[in-house]
Parts: C-alpha cells; structure tokens; sequence
C-alpha cells in the first residue's frame, strides 16, 4: 500500500490532527508491512499560493514556457506525482477560523490542473484520480460537524470527488478548546474511531 500523508497543522507533528493522522498511518503500516508511506509537511515546506503568475505557468502551452514557468509547472507535477502514485490519502485537516489551513488550500490550487487531474466534457468536469482512498482527520476547537458552519467537511469532500477520489472518510476531534474533559473524551472517541476503521480494513484485507 502506498500512503501520501498530508500535513497541514502549524503546530508540525505536535498538532492534534497530525498526531491522529500519524496514529492512523502507523496502524496501517503495522498491518500492512511493507506499505511506503510519504509525508508531506505542508506548514513545514508550504506550497506557494497561487497567483496569476503561477496560474499562467500551467495554462501556457508546453512549448511556450519560460524558464520560470517550467520550474512553476515541475513543482506542481512533482505534486501531482506523488498523489497519482498513492493509493491511500490521510489528510490531518485543523480548523482555522472556520476553514482550511491557507496553505492546505495552496497546495489544492497546484495539484488541479486541467487535462492532468481532471478534464472537462460537455457534460462537466470528469476527475481523473479514481480508485482512491481518503481520511480525514479533522480537528476543531468547537463543535460545528453537521452544522452550516462547517464548510471543511463540503469543500474538501466536493474538491477530492472533483479529482476523482470519491470514497473519503472523515473522523473528527471536536470541542477541544471547550474543556479539559471535552478534549480528552473526543481525542478517546476518535482514537477509538481508528481502531474501529482499522478492524474494519484488516476483515476486509
């Protein structure tokens, strides 16, 4: 199994949604030996946000780009790369001011490129990533899951099913900054909630 473990927390490693997705990714390795797992840090290493620049790098024609634009375009393709070549997503996803990590949102701006990850037809946009697994693990501070102020959960699920990965499961961590024990409980369920997926996959294997 090949993992692409995405890393988004400013917070690095030490991140709630970090240490749920490491969990996660290390139940899955233990059961499958062998699994390659690549990481990509996110806050660590952030992908440049796009500007018009950038956007003109992927929308020119191969031939006419620039020394710039090609290095602008080989970034994003090594990007790509690496999601292609994974069979399995696991996205550490914290909530900032009701959103994505800026930089979570860079790096989605990068790895939609027409004709490479996803085509247009007359009928609409066709993803092209499929056969794919996602979790996601979602951290909060307050309790918004189910609600209209969670935005995350619709738009990282629409923008994934856009590529073409349309089986994503989410697990959350909410009510972490409301108390002590709303933290503790909800970090338990969600442990509990890997330990759950992990049996699950380990029958279906």
């Amino acid at each position: 199994m090949r993992i692409l473990q995405l890393r988004t927390s400013i917070f690095g490693e030490a991140g709630q949604s970090s240490r749920l997705a490491d969990s996660f990714v290390a139940s899955r390795v233990a059961a499958e030996p062998g699994s390659e797992v690549v990481l990509r840090d996110l806050a660590r290493d952030p992908v440049p946000h796009l500007t018009a620049e950038r956007f003109g790098a992927f929308a020119a024609k191969p031939e006419a780009r620039g020394v710039e634009q090609q290095a602008v375009v080989a970034q994003s393709d090594a990007l790509i790369a690496e999601l292609k070549r994974a069979d399995t997503i696991v996205l550490g996803l914290p909530m900032y001011n009701f959103g994505l990590p800026s930089t979570l949102k860079a790096y989605f701006d990068h790895v939609a490129r027409a004709g490479v990850t996803f085509r247009y037809t007359d009928k609409g946009a066709v993803g092209l990533l499929t056969g794919k697994k996602a979790y996601v693990f979602a951290t909060r501070g307050g309790r918004y899951a189910g609600t209209p102020r969670d935005v995350q959960t619709t738009y990282v699920r629409d923008f994934l099913a856009f590529l073409g990965i349309t089986d994503v499961e989410f697990v959350y961590a909410e009510g972490l900054a409301i108390s002590d024990a709303s933290r503790q409980a909800s970090l338990a369920a969600a442990a509990n909630e890997i330990g759950r997926i992990g049996s699950r996959e380990a029958l279906a294997a």
